[in-house]
């Protein structure tokens, strides 16, 4: 039963994405915490740090990673729960697929077409939204910032922008000064 609820969970959370990964972990966290419980929230923070380190759209690595583990923390063995990344993987892409090939085939010829022009207009400051309350809902009780931890993003930030030091690096950087000041 968890892998159809899975299914259809990562489905709508497809189907209702605007604006990218970011945009959706908001969704994410409404359904896979908050209504389904399948993971908790320190487990749903994690998962989002991990997304947001490995390549790929964060959107989907989280998809991946709140797959294996609902499955895992359901009670399935490894590799059942390698097949419930898989599937919420798949079903998130699915919509994206299917609406994106529609549109492509249709999009020529409404392109010019003032409600559909009105229509993305107003999709833009939805997505700035969707953004910042993927921003907030990561602000919680589980996730507290110490003076540590503004420490760490003021000396990651000034490693990108003044010395341009590539982002993995900036990572590592960041890791180790987790590693000292937490330590």
């Amino acid at each position: 039963m968890i892998f159809l609820q899975l299914f259809w969970v990562y489905v709508k959370i497809g189907l209702f994405n605007f604006g990218g990964g970011y945009a959706m972990l908001s969704l994410i966290q409404d359904e896979v915490v908050d209504k389904h419980g399948w993971i908790s929230m320190q487990e749903f923070t994690d998962i989002v740090a991990v997304s947001q380190m490995t390549p790929g759209p964060i959107g989907i690595n989280s998809a991946t990673y709140v797959g294996y583990t609902c499955v895992l923390n359901a009670g399935y063995p490894l590799p059942v729960a390698v097949l419930g990344s898989c599937l919420a993987t798949l079903s998130v892409c699915l919509p994206s697929f299917v609406l994106i090939w529609i549109i492509v085939h249709y999009f020529t010829r409404f392109r010019q077409n003032r409600y559909v022009a009105s229509a993305f207009l107003g999709l833009r400051p939805a997505t700035v939204g969707l953004i910042a309350s993927a921003a907030l809902l990561l602000l919680n009780s589980e996730n507290f910032i110490d003076y540590k931890s503004f420490l760490i993003f003021g000396f990651a930030f000034l490693l990108t922008w003044k010395v341009k030091l590539h982002p993995i690096l900036t990572i590592l950087a960041a890791g180790v000064s987790g590693l000292l000041l937490y330590g």
